[in-house]
């Protein structure tokens, strides 16, 4: 008996609405990792190496960019306050590009759906009938912990981890953040895009009943050859990464897991030294 197996999900999953005729061309959403090229998946290097077109992020690295020698290339970068396209042309973009018979790259930094408006490209994709896989990314939430030797749980240590923005839709009315709940909902916290909102995260943190001694790292670049930590406690880490100058990206770690890293830090990176005014 021959048995056939084959791949399940895999195109096709933003099937065109009825009476929509299927186009050639395709999106792939496709996750860069957390910033070290040697984490990128298999499935996503298959992508990029037949693309046609290759719409990328600030975080991707540019080795990557390396395997498309052949796509053209377009920036679609972000950063706090500037964005280089908005959210929208990204999207008109990416259905241009595949209506003209294209194989497009979306390559976002990370994971696209954690944080990355996957699910806005997706969702207009599927509303205009183009084609598209998602092809999930090594995330920074858990990968830059690990690189700076913090493990997100640990046996009589944490047994529970939440993973949270610390920057949202100025748009909305009022943060959908509960940091009153999450003080104490989850043993370890992991915050992205967090450092501008520091000082105010740490006061509610502790306001609402987590110990001001709880360790705190700042992971700057992780899982590159530029990491940098810069550690402290709920009560003086704004302060120290001001000492730092740290400036974005950066993953901050809250919670008792972090004072494991001085005997895990296994990822060389540059030692930061903070000296605290007296």
């Amino acid at each position: 008996m021959r048995v056939v197996v084959r791949a399940a999900g895999r195109r096709g999953a933003g099937a065109p609405p009825s009476g929509t005729t299927r186009q050639s061309g395709s999106v792939a959403l496709v996750g860069a990792g957390p910033g070290d090229p040697g984490l990128m998946t298999v499935r996503g290097l298959e992508l990029l190496r037949r693309a046609d077109v290759v719409v990328y992020d600030r975080l991707a690295h540019p080795r990557l960019l390396d395997e498309a020698p052949r796509a053209r290339r377009i920036f679609a970068g972000k950063a706090t306050d500037h964005h280089t396209l908005s959210q929208e042309r990204i999207n008109a973009l990416l259905i241009v590009h595949a209506r003209r018979g294209r194989r497009v790259v979306r390559l976002k930094g990370g994971d696209p759906f954690v944080f990355g408006r996957g699910g806005e490209e997706a969702l207009a994709l599927a509303q205009a009938g183009i084609p598209f896989e998602v092809v999930p990314g090594v995330s920074s939430a858990v990968a830059v912990p690990a690189y700076a030797g913090i493990p997100l749980t640990h046996r009589g240590i944490a047994s529970s981890f939440a993973v949270v923005t610390g920057h949202e839709d100025t748009d909305k009315l009022r943060s959908s953040v509960d940091w009153a709940r999450l003080a104490r909902a989850a043993d370890t916290l992991v915050v992205l895009m967090g450092l501008k909102s520091l000082p105010r995260i740490a006061r509610t943190l502790v306001a609402n009943g987590r110990p001001v001694s709880t360790p705190v790292a700042l992971v700057r670049w992780g899982t590159t050859d530029v990491q940098e930590t810069v550690t402290g406690t709920l009560g003086d880490i704004a302060a120290r990464a001001q000492c730092a100058r740290l400036e974005p990206p950066v993953v901050a770690v809250i919670g008792d897991v972090v004072a494991l890293r001085e005997r895990l830090a296994w990822f060389a990176e540059q030692r930061f030294t903070t000296e605290m005014a007296q």
